[in-house]
């Protein structure tokens, strides 16, 4: 079985930041006039609690304990920090659900710089996780759930769990970043028979602080990042956010065992990871500093680079993201517009990011092979 990590204890590597209702945000993203709760050197690696936000919601009972209890999970391995975030802390109902550890003052990121987090490693702090669908969101608003009430779907691990590090790379298949473990739900309420899927962990929140003193909100993703819930962001991979504020102000959350491209119910397999990160400073005068700031939040895998398209109209997200991708071929590999769009057209993949976050996503996976 899979150990709980509770807070503090278990494998950690580098600074070790804990998600206590003093580190995190909840529902809201940090800005500019916050306090950071961690200062770092860039290259360092900071290992960092997260917690999901499933369980811990006012229409799941704001009790973690007697919510996971009714799915059969022992007080035990309930984690204590999701116990401490909602006996201490409250959230504004016009607030988002997600809760972010940070802000984190990267010691030299400047305004015009980008700020580069590789995910080192991934693990599980609870070997279970939960699906939710409610009403007015979600891809099928009105249609789904059927009743009134909020549905939540129990999941599972299936196999002890190992460290999703570097090592485990051997199991990948050779279009995903998926390990050899998987993650399972019941047919159907009560039953035996199972579906099992690839467990897939990644950060769905990962961002930089806004300017100013007003907090965003903790759904839209935007040019800071946020929550982008780009599932391609597991271990080996490095998002590119442009600095906006001294010090980037980092933050990270709303944590995932698995994803499929679209989230169409609303959430994905929302569960509690231990993140281990590091923070690396592109400077403003590197070349791609100023496309990254010009069209947002850009995604390195070991297999692609990703380039991202944003907006309410999932139309505009797409021609964004075709538009990004082809500024980036253009100065990333010399090819002019014409070739660069022919090129997208015949061999690149533009995913759904999301459809459920107001603000909705796209992004090109461009294989990096094919420029030899």
């Amino acid at each position: 079985m899979t150990a709980i990590l509770q807070p503090g204890e278990g494998p950690m590597r580098g600074v070790y930041l804990p998600a206590d209702p003093e580190t995190v945000f909840w529902g809201r993203l940090p800005c500019a006039s916050d306090a950071p709760v961690l200062e770092v050197d860039p290259g360092v690696e900071v290992t960092i609690d997260t917690i999901s936000h499933e369980g811990v919601l006012d229409d799941q009972g704001s009790d973690p304990i007697a919510f996971f209890a009714a799915h059969g999970v022992a007080p035990d391995d309930v984690l204590r920090d999701a116990v401490a975030l909602t006996t201490t802390r409250t959230r504004n109902p016009d607030d988002g659900p997600h809760v972010v550890t940070g802000p984190i003052f990267v010691r030299g990121a400047q305004p015009g710089d980008l700020l580069a987090i590789e995910v080192v490693e991934l693990l599980p702090r609870v070997p279970y996780g939960v699906i939710s669908n409610r009403h007015g969101r979600g891809a099928l608003p009105g249609e789904f759930p059927r009743g009134d009430a909020t549905v939540s779907i129990f999941a599972t691990l299936d196999a002890p769990d190992d460290r999703l590090s570097a090592q485990d790379r051997a199991f990948e298949t050779p279009d995903r970043h998926e390990v050899g473990q998987t993650a399972s739900i019941p047919l159907r309420e009560g039953a035996a028979e199972r579906v099992r899927f690839p467990a897939n962990p990644f950060l769905g929140t990962m961002g930089v602080a806004v300017p100013g003193d007003e907090r965003p909100h903790s759904v839209p993703p935007g040019m800071h990042g946020g929550n982008i819930d780009i599932n391609l962001l597991t271990v080996g991979s490095t998002l590119y956010l442009p600095v906006l504020v001294p010090g980037a102000l980092a933050y990270v959350g709303d944590p995932h065992f698995a994803q499929g491209d679209g989230e169409v119910a609303l959430t994905a397999m929302e569960a509690s990871l231990r993140a281990t990160l590091r923070f690396r400073i592109v400077p403003a005068d590197d070349d791609f500093a100023p496309f990254v700031h010009r069209y947002g939040p850009v995604v390195e895998t070991p297999e692609y680079w990703v380039p991202t398209g944003l907006d309410e109209d999932l139309r505009e997200s797409m021609k964004k993201a075709v538009r990004a991708a082809i500024a980036f071929l253009v100065g990333g590999y010399d090819m002019d517009e014409e070739h660069a769009y022919a090129y997208l057209s015949a061999a690149t993949d533009f995913d759904i990011s999301q459809v459920v976050d107001r603000v909705t996503g796209v992004h090109a996976r461009i294989r990096k092979k094919d420029f030899g």
